[in-house]
């Protein structure tokens, strides 16, 4: 299932979600979501109220907003107890009827997608916003700070099927795994991975057998779940898990996309802790018969500026950031980042080829130079960051002492 083949986009009209989770309906509003099925759910969660294994009619996400402001006391941190008495006035406040497992969320906002027997709905929290900042250069900031942000995508994955608990339970792993798998596979600058999915949430939910619902039947056999007539030898297995993995990446891809989170060169330099401010004084710092001015280091961090905005040196300065978090990282087998080989040098190859972009052969020289002295924020970067910079920095210089 690819993401151009699924079924169908990001359903909105309350009657499509209805239609959509074929058995419940979804409730949302600013305090909470939640999903009610007076047929029951069976479900296998690590939500903060939930017993792992529960067979329930709600499943609810009440806003931090909402908890915050019907506390006694907000100065404690939230516990479970405390959450479920929120969560019981709100159930008695709204009328809403039967079991429930619950979590708390940053915020109530959501996506839903559909494939068939699957429906993932994925609610998001996120404290990011991209800004501009120069020409077409942009970065990912937020208002709290990076300390404070966070970003978390929960996800609650509906099945149109009576599975029994031990296969929820094989499903709920492989969707965790393919949730990770997949944010690790972005290689999101640190900065902002460091506050990716820290409260998030998975639920896995089912059917119960058509029989749970004959109150005869409950009241002469009793709910044992644990000798249901379940529906795993219906479905091809493999085939199955490999449709969830999908729907999990394509509901993480939408999730990313409706927040317009997309990654740029300044974010991997912020992540690298490299500021155009230290990359100005590197270059004033092996000036010869010229003293350095406030007019030279502005021009200076424009050139810096329009250098980054050229989509070749772009290109070159990512090549250079993921080669060296792949060598740190051990990917890859044949080098050894910390015994570094004679003849060894992609750091100086991409270094000059920066140079020589901004401002020719002649920027060769300064590239040497930078290279070999490692002035300021150079010494302390890797062995290919530092060279790339080098020759990032040399260029802009050349540059603007040949106007």
């Amino acid at each position: 299932m690819s993401k151009k083949s699924k079924n169908n986009k990001n359903i909105k009209e309350i009657e499509s979600i209805k239609k959509s989770l074929v058995n419940g309906e979804l409730i949302k509003n600013e305090d909470a979501l939640y999903i009610n099925n007076p047929d029951y759910f069976l479900t296998f969660s690590d939500l903060e109220i939930s017993d792992g294994i529960d067979i329930i009619e709600n499943i609810m996400v009440l806003s931090d907003n909402y908890i915050s402001f019907n506390r006694e006391n907000e100065d404690e941190p939230l516990n479970d107890v405390e959450l479920m008495e929120i969560t019981e006035e709100y159930k008695e406040k709204n009328d809403i009827e039967g079991g429930y497992i619950a979590q708390s969320f940053d915020k109530i906002d959501y996506i839903i997608n559909a494939y068939d027997d699957i429906t993932v709905i994925t609610v998001i929290s996120n404290d990011l916003e991209i800004q501009d900042f120069y020409d077409d250069l942009k970065v990912v900031n937020s208002w709290k700070g990076f300390n404070n942000a966070k970003v978390d995508f929960g996800q609650i994955i509906i099945l149109n099927h009576a599975f029994s608990p031990k296969l929820l339970i094989q499903l709920y792993k492989v969707a965790t795994k393919q949730k990770a798998k997949f944010f690790e596979s972005l290689h999101l600058p640190l900065h902002i991975n460091t506050i990716l999915n820290n409260d998030d949430f998975l639920v896995i939910a089912s059917n119960l057998p058509e029989e749970t619902l004959d109150q005869d039947y409950i009241m002469e056999i009793g709910l044992d779940i644990t000798n249901m007539e379940y529906e795993d030898d219906d479905i091809d297995l493999e085939e199955f898990i490999e449709r969830i993995e999908d729907a999990v990446v394509i509901s993480c891809e939408d999730a990313l996309e409706k927040i317009n989170l997309n990654i740029g060169i300044l974010d991997y330099l912020v992540s690298e802790g490299i500021q155009i401010g230290d990359m100005v004084e590197v270059g004033m710092s092996l000036l010869e018969n010229i003293e350095p001015s406030d007019e030279l280091k502005e021009k200076l961090e424009k050139q810096l500026l329009k250098s980054i905005s050229d989509r070749n040196i772009n290109a070159l300065l990512i090549s250079a950031v993921r080669l060296e978090e792949d060598l740190k990282k051990g990917r890859v087998r044949e080098i050894d980042i910390n015994e570094k080989p004679i003849h060894f040098y992609p750091d100086e190859l991409v270094g000059a080829a920066i140079a020589n972009q901004i401002a020719g052969t002649k920027a060769l020289l300064n590239f040497r130079r930078y290279s070999k002295e490692k002035p300021g924020i150079l010494y302390g970067l890797g062995p290919i960051l530092s060279n790339t910079f080098a020759g990032l920095i040399a260029g802009c210089m050349t540059n603007i002492l040949e106007e």
